[in-house]
């Protein structure tokens, strides 16, 4: 089953978080110079503590609208990995002595202010706005599923866009080893998703 692969890559995503939060945690106590709050690393943390919370948002609704076993499954793991990996990056915060929000606009720190609008709650690309979430929580079963599976697919194409930004800026190891497992997890993700879609008639949205 194809779903299989990807929920061994989900494992392996969740026990590396585990290795890079002790990482850390090592390193804030060993003396090293955190990072500055108008840093990259932090812009990071903060920006992806919010992207994945509605990630986590959206996929505890479509498991109360959908039968699915699949898209159940799927969306479990990714509200459980993206929840996992939001408690580090705060908790990164925390251990750094930064603020978890800012007044900067989101993706400043990797000179991209502005790159959405922020009408309707969409601080970020590849985020739902609100009338999405409203609208996934009326919808069940395959209409339920569809558009879930391609407001998460736009969701992963704004995520995978501030990792690789994070891979490429970021200046803690261990935090742009996170990010690159963030950009191939929701790769995996991604193709799995645009399979599923199509075994119900439908594609991601253009």
């Amino acid at each position: 089953m194809r779903y299989a692969g990807v929920a061994v890559a989900v494992a392996g995503v969740l026990v590396a978080a585990g290795a890079i939060s002790y990482s850390v945690a090592e390193d804030g106590g060993s003396g090293v110079e955190p990072p500055a709050a108008g840093s990259a690393d932090a812009g990071f943390a903060r920006d992806m503590a919010v992207h994945h919370q509605q990630a986590v948002e959206m996929s505890y609704i479509v498991r109360d609208r959908t039968d699915d076993e699949d898209v159940r499954r799927l969306a479990y793991d990714i509200a459980q990995t993206q929840a996992n990996q939001r408690g580090m990056m705060l908790g990164w915060l925390d251990l750094w002595g930064l603020p978890k929000v800012s007044s900067d606009e989101p993706m400043s720190w990797m000179g991209m202010a502005g790159m959405a609008d922020g009408k309707d709650g969409a601080l970020m690309p590849g985020m739902a706005t609100n009338t999405e979430m409203k609208k996934l929580g009326t919808l069940n079963g395959k209409q339920a599923e569809i558009f879930y599976l391609q407001l998460m697919t736009d969701h992963h194409q704004g995520g995978i866009h501030m990792a690789q930004g994070c891979v490429d800026k970021c200046t803690v190891g261990v935090e742009k080893r996170l990010a690159q497992g963030m950009v191939d997890a929701q790769r995996s993700e991604i193709q799995l998703m645009t399979d599923m879609l199509e075994e119900r008639g439908a594609a991601p949205r253009p």
